[in-house]
């Protein structure tokens, strides 16, 4: 799988983008999921947090749907994309309100018209009204539109996210402890705020789901989708094309893999209400590392996930043409994409909130000392044991 990244322009681990920031500093709580800085007003009981995300290559799926299908409204959702993937990061340090939102699209005008950036930018308004009867106001602050078209042949859809929280609010994975339970929240079904069945993509691994799963007949036709440089072989190898319907749900291949980012944030808050910022030891949020990510966190854990949701469709699909489900826990969410690491008493409290939310939700796994003092995740699915 990483020599397939590779070949598409990929880094599948980053190694190297850790090692250039390897000597940065940590913030105010180096254990914390996203880098907490200085209140930039001054008081000494505040922090803030500044984050920048997007929705990544899921951009040029959507292009290609729109070109395939006629349906613009896709590019409505990759503007949640963007938002969500910085918001629900930051969920995880304890931010849950009070977000100032920024957005950045570049575009190649010959291929991308207006009339998309319009619909970019509805899907901004859309996702903050939705977050609002959440609970959770952000703020759009405006944005920049840039003609990059040296750089990309369609569009680049990303948001930069700033929130201010009290010091004594943070959520510091540094306190996830040996006993602790891990609940996971669904990433996939459809709950009360979404359109439609999501299959739980997220933003994450889109690279690989385009190219594993969608006809070798998109070579051809939209070779603007893809670098030039990347081995027609490894280039939409898959068998699907991309109006094939997905088994099991009511949403086709295209739609499954577009399904919009869902939000956390509301969730999260909802829990602080229920079970106080003190129960809640770590927010996990499942992106790059997939169910490895919680790895990164922590001090001396063993993390166990073995028992698991049933793997949902979109995800059977690409593990079947990964081949390897070792890998597929590495590189996708596999239908959860929050983690809450809190004592099992107060698990079955989190998961009747979440199921209040409409979001499905289980105890999944446990944290155990580590043996050896170094971060350990082992993964028990079908009568096989993956360890990481």
């Amino acid at each position: 799988m990483a020599d397939f990244y590779s070949s598409l322009g990929v880094s599948a681990e980053k190694g190297e983008v850790h090692a250039a920031i390897k000597k940065q500093d940590a913030g105010l709580f180096p254990g914390a999921f996203c880098k907490v800085i200085a209140d930039p007003a001054g008081s000494d009981a505040h922090c803030s947090a500044l984050h920048a995300d997007g929705a990544g290559t899921k951009s040029a799926l959507a292009y290609l749907y729109w070109k395939e299908t006629g349906d613009i409204t896709v590019f409505e959702d990759l503007a949640q994309d963007a938002v969500m993937m910085n918001i629900d990061d930051l969920a995880c340090i304890g931010a849950t309100d009070g977000f100032l939102l920024s957005n950045t699209i570049g575009r190649r005008a010959k291929n991308i018209p207006g009339e998309i950036i319009s619909r970019i930018i509805d899907g901004y308004d859309k996702c903050i009204e939705m977050l609002k009867q959440q609970g959770v106001d952000v703020t759009l602050c405006g944005g920049e539109t840039a003609d990059v078209g040296d750089l990309t042949q369609t569009v680049i859809v990303d948001s930069t996210v700033f929130c201010r929280l009290e010091k004594k609010d943070v959520i510091d994975c540094d306190n996830v402890r040996a006993g602790d339970v891990i609940v996971g929240f669904a990433s996939h079904g459809k709950a009360p705020f979404e359109a439609r069945y999501n299959a739980g993509m997220g933003s994450n691994g889109l690279t690989a789901a385009r190219h594993l799963l969608l006809s070798s007949v998109y070579r051809d036709k939209y070779p603007e989708t893809y670098s030039p440089f990347s081995p027609k072989e490894n280039v939409y190898c898959g068998k699907y094309l991309i109006t094939d319907p997905l088994e099991g749900t009511d949403v086709n291949i295209g739609q499954a893999i577009l399904s919009p980012t869902r939000p956390y944030a509301g969730l999260v808050k909802a829990l602080f209400a229920e079970l106080g910022r003190g129960a809640c030891h770590g927010f996990i949020h499942c992106t790059g590392g997939g169910q490895t990510k919680c790895r990164k966190f922590g001090k001396k854990l063993h993390y166990i996930k073995d028992d698991l949701m049933e793997i949902p469709p979109l995800f059977r699909l690409l593990t079947d043409a990964l081949g390897d489900l070792r890998e597929a826990f590495m590189d996708f969410n596999m239908g959860h994409r929050l983690e809450l690491f809190c004592s099992e008493a107060d698990a079955e409290r989190a998961i009747s909130v979440a199921k209040n939310f409409g979001i499905d939700a289980k105890v999944i796994g446990r944290v155990e000392e580590s043996i050896d003092k170094e971060n350990h995740v082992t993964i028990r699915h079908a009568g096989e044991t993956y360890t990481y």
